[in-house]
């Protein structure tokens, strides 16, 4: 019988070493309970989506994990659909500082930048 291979998945999100290390600082100071930091795509703002980074307390079943140099990163199980195949990015400038996406699966996004729609 032949042995069957199971191939590992590819994330569904691909942290850029500037989001890695984004997670590692909010880890260092993150509060006692938190296991790790979570994307998830909350509904709101005038595109529809919205990324949200928090700290989170309790692994739930769904969610995919991803283990980084500097703590776990979640995605939220119900938002993996909206964010397959995106790139995740921590960017500052002079200023403004945060958390940017690249997601093939946006098929628009809000002027200000703050919701997307897919």
């Amino acid at each position: 019988m032949a042995e069957t291979k199971i191939r590992e998945r590819p994330a569904a999100v691909t942290l850029t070493e500037g989001a890695e290390a984004r997670i590692a600082a909010l880890m260092a100071k993150a509060p006692e309970d938190a296991i790790g930091v979570k994307l998830s795509t909350p509904r709101r703002g005038c595109s529809g989506l919205a990324y949200s980074v928090d700290y989170v307390s309790e692994e739930q079943g769904f969610d995919e994990k991803i283990e980084t140099p500097g703590g776990t990163f979640y995605i939220d199980g119900a938002s993996v659909l909206y964010l397959v195949g995106s790139v995740m990015d921590w960017v500052e400038d002079d200023f403004s500082a945060g958390f940017t996406f690249e997601n093939p699966n946006a098929k628009g996004a809000c002027g200000c930048g703050e919701s997307f729609m897919v």
